[in-house]
């Protein structure tokens, strides 16, 4: 019988199928049946890309099958339809000829055991699962479901059932193979089961995705329709927020880690319902991300020239200061690396400190932005608090930030010094972190919980002293002395700065009001006592508003302004200095002190009375000064031999100790000598040279030691006329940084023990 190879089909019997033919062999198969009883055998190929099989190459069962059709097709092409009658074996084939001839035998299906119940059974069952397949798939089940119903032959129904579900062919081929109905019944329903589950999942999977699908959609209807509503309210939709967010991240200049978790948190708001509590935090918190400057940075001005220019435009003097910001940007430019040190301006009140801060930002070309951390004492000011805080926000750092909107601007840290702590934290210890330049490159703020880059942050602090810093926090910091100006300086900044910015501020112009150097002058010496300039400048300012009503009221067209008239713009002297004593006296002595406000003059005094060795201390004294006078007392003790005074003077004589200006504290480690000379003076009647001035510390060996706020303390010895200043010879490094306009005229004595000291102070007069 002639055979034909099918590739990827498989016929089975009482099957009908249409198909091409383009092989020779094929062709030829074909034509020779249809001259003879039109009977050829189908045959599947194992593999269909062999084009010219062997016997080797087919199944050995195939299916002998009647064409039905034959119609011609352009291209050599037979398209033919055959029914499939009955399985055969294949036992040789010629491939020889022009066509396959095979060797075949029809085989029947064999049920050697199975009764006839069973038979029924199997019948029964197959016809419930089609039934199940049919509610399955409606659409196969009301075509195919009805006909197979109606065959009551199980090998027939079970052929059937495999010709009319779309199979692949290799299960077909296994149908065709099975003999034994009780094989060919397993195989079918396996496949039949398979079907059938897979139609349930799909199902689900289908009714799934419908209702999704029909959420979203009624979700967009929604959001439409409130969107119309809002807008016709005027009022902002915030469901866009999302995709503003999501816009805004794209756009952002971050690390992948910070970009990631803001990602995260922009889906997490999405899923959360619009007016909820927990959305408005998530909102807050990425407003609060996506506004930081994470690598978005400005281009500093590297020239010097201009740097150096700004400076000298801004402030008269301050040379050290300046000197360290031009090095800072020398350094800048040849290195091309933006670490930043942390510079820390000290000084008295109304130096300029926070002015120049606003300058170096002004030279360098930097935003410029100040948190001021006076009184802070809660630590969540500087590193944020958790956003499991209602109302929590980011510290003040991070804001600053927020608001420079560069990541690398001058930041300034202002009254560093008057930062506390409570129960709720050291606010100096949070500092620690953010002022450390091997650490602040990954400083971490409790709200925005992403490590923020501080490293090219500028820092500059301010304090106006270094005694209330806790010490970690000052190693981290660059001093520079900001300190008292002399009243020279105070006149050049007057004129070429204050009276200026007092003129414009108060509506007036140079033309229409002038003051004099000699009012200036008279203005810093009788009418303010500071260290800085800032008192000055409201003097200034109250003369301008005086002369603005006076220019409005009188009708002049040209106010001047001279030392005579201050009285009338300012009243009273208000400031007098105490000079120097006009005689040598014995027990009163005049010392230097620093205070916050600049230097000043100490004339300490002591009296001897009699009693019982009692040492009395009045003055508002505090422990240090307390502590100065006990040790210069015990010194005095032990040269009085050299002086020939009494061995039992000290218990038959009391000492007083004052210091006149009782209510104001006076404390530091600076009295020690002139405490010790005022004594020793009282008890020997020895008179003290009254145009010498002193300060220095004194050990109970009698040793000087040195001390600090020297430039404040020459300053306060030049208002009171003093001739001669002694100071611990270990002070002579301060003293050459000093000007001649602040030392000129006076005669420095450096000593080293009280034995210099009394030296240069007793005149070598007694009184009686």
């Amino acid at each position: 019988m002639p055979v034909i190879a099918l590739r990827g089909m498989t016929v089975l019997p009482k099957m009908m199928l249409h198909f091409d033919i383009s092989r020779k062999k094929s062709i030829a198969a074909v034509e020779k049946a249809m001259v003879g009883d039109q009977k050829v055998c189908l045959v599947t190929q194992k593999t269909a890309e062999e084009a010219d099989p062997g016997i080797d190459d087919l199944f050995q069962i195939g299916t002998v099958a009647l064409i039905k059709q034959l119609v011609k097709m352009p291209d050599n092409v037979i398209r033919v339809m055959v029914e499939g009658l009955d399985r055969a074996e294949i036992l040789s084939l010629d491939s020889e000829e022009p066509m396959l001839i095979g060797e075949i035998v029809k085989t029947q299906d064999v049920n050697p055991a199975i009764d006839y119940i069973t038979i029924q059974a199997m019948i029964q069952i197959t016809q419930d699962k089609l039934e199940e397949y049919g509610r399955e798939s409606p659409k196969i089940g009301k075509e195919v479901v009805p006909h197979l119903r109606t065959i009551t032959d199980l090998g027939e129904l079970l052929d059937q059932i495999a010709v009319h579900l779309s199979w692949d062919y290799r299960i077909r081929q296994q149908v065709l193979e099975s003999f034994l109905l009780e094989d060919r019944y397993a195989l079918v329903m396996r496949n039949l089961v398979t079907e059938i589950e897979v139609s349930k999942v799909k199902r689900e999977l289908q009714s799934h995705v419908k209702d999704r699908i029909d959420k979203n959609q009624k979700d967009y209807i929604l959001r439409e329709q409130l969107k119309v509503i809002r807008e016709e309210l005027g009022e902002d939709n915030p469901l866009s927020d999302a995709d503003e967010y999501t816009k805004r991240l794209k756009a952002l200049k971050a690390d992948k880690e910070v970009q990631e978790k803001i990602r995260k948190e922009i889906e997490r708001f999405k899923a959360m319902p619009g007016g909820s509590q927990e959305a408005n935090v998530v909102r807050m918190y990425l407003e609060t991300v996506l506004d930081l400057p994470w690598k978005k940075m400005s281009k500093d001005n590297n020239n010097i020239a201009h740097g150096e220019k700004i400076l000298n435009e801004d402030h008269y003097g301050l040379e050290k200061v300046k000197e360290r910001i031009l090095e800072y940007l020398a350094v800048r430019i040849l290195t091309k690396k933006g670490t930043s040190p942390i510079v820390c301006l000290v000084g008295p009140p109304g130096t300029g400190k926070t002015s120049i801060a606003r300058s170096m930002a002004r030279a360098l070309s930097k935003e410029y932005v100040r948190i001021s951390l006076g009184g802070i004492r809660d630590e969540a000011e500087i590193r944020g608090h958790r956003k499991t805080y209602v109302g929590a926000m980011p510290g003040r750092i991070v804001e600053a930030l927020r608001q420079a909107g560069v990541s690398n601007p001058l930041m300034l840290l202002d009254e560093i010094d008057k930062v506390s702590r409570d129960y709720k934290g050291d606010t100096s210890s949070a500092l620690l972190e953010v002022l450390d330049s091997e650490q602040n490159m990954k400083f971490r703020d409790h709200y925005v919980e992403a490590p923020i880059d501080l490293s090219n942050v500028l820092f500059v602090a301010t304090a106006n002293t270094t005694t209330t810093i806790p010490g970690p926090l000052l190693d981290r910091m660059e001093v520079i002395e900001v300190s008292s100006y002399t009243e020279n300086e105070k006149f050049h900044i007057a004129k070429n700065y204050l009276v200026k910015k007092q003129r414009e501020k108060n509506g007036l112009k140079e033309k229409q009001v002038t003051i004099s150097d000699g009012a200036l002058k008279k203005i810093i010496h009788n009418y303010t006592r500071e260290a800085g300039v800032r008192n000055l400048e409201r003097q200034i300012g109250s003369v301008f508003r005086k002369a603005a009503r006076e220019f409005l009221e009188g009708g002049k067209q040209v106010i001047e302004i001279r030392s005579k008239d201050l009285e009338k713009y300012l009243g009273k002297e208000k400031v007098t200095f105490e000079d120097v004593n006009d005689e040598d006296q014995v027990g009163t002595v005049r010392g230097l002190a620093w205070t916050s406000v600049g230097g000043n003059t100490l004339q300490i005094e002591v009296n001897v009375m009699p009693g019982k060795g009692a040492l009395q201390m009045t003055g508002q004294m505090g422990g240090v000064m307390k502590e100065s006078a006990q040790t210069a007392l015990s010194y005095v003790k032990s040269v009085c031999p050299d002086y020939q005074v009494a061995e039992d003077y000290f218990e038959k004589h009391d000492i007083h100790l004052h210091i006149p200006e009782g209510a104001v504290p006076k404390d530091g480690p600076s009295a020690g000598i002139t405490i010790a000379t005022a004594i020793l003076s009282a008890i020997t009647n020895n008179k003290v040279n009254a145009k010498v001035a002193m300060t220095g510390e004194i050990t109970l060996r009698g040793r000087v030691l040195p001390i600090g706020g020297l430039k404040e303390k020459i300053l306060a010895a030049r208002m009171a006329h003093v001739e001669k200043v002694l100071i611990p010879d270990k002070n002579r490094p301060d003293m050459g940084e000093l000007s001649e306009e602040i030392t000129g005229g006076l005669d420095i004595v450096y000593v080293k023990t009280m034995a210099e000291v009394l030296k240069e102070a007793f005149t070598g007069k007694e009184t009686e």
